[in-house]
């Protein structure tokens, strides 16, 4: 696992986190965070997905749900949920290149979802890749 996958993995962890536990606050999880990773830069890696999926959370869910056929979020099982969320916040806002957000997604369902979960987010995000990428 490389450095920066184990930063995305604790990312998910957190927004899986408080997909299920609202009231769970950004402070708890910073320290969470900072309980687990002990690299400075892994630890701000982590925080920036979590805290700008979380930004973007309503814009992104309208995007995963405008390509998700015969799919609403509240269908999907939590894990997909926020994997896709993840995946597709790095997709439409950073400079991360799509092959990279698209291992990265993949490897974390395969980790955490069922055995459908891979191609199902493979499935939504690479309909979520921007032109320009």
């Amino acid at each position: 696992m490389s450095r920066r996958s184990k930063s995305r993995e604790l990312a998910l962890q957190m927004l899986f986190q408080v997909d299920l536990n609202p009231d769970v606050g950004g402070q708890t999880v910073r320290q969470q965070i900072a309980e687990r990773l002990e690299d400075d830069e892994l630890r701000d890696l982590a925080w920036r997905l979590f805290a700008g999926t979380m930004e973007w959370r309503g814009m992104l869910d309208e995007r995963i749900q405008s390509v998700a056929e015969n799919w609403t979020l509240a269908r999907m099982a939590p894990t997909d949920r926020n994997v896709l969320r993840l995946g597709a916040f790095e997709l439409l806002q950073t400079d991360t290149p799509y092959q990279v957000v698209l291992d990265e997604a993949i490897d974390l369902a395969r980790k955490f979802g069922t055995a459908q979960s891979p191609q199902f987010v493979n499935g939504i995000l690479d309909r979520l890749v921007p032109e320009t990428k």
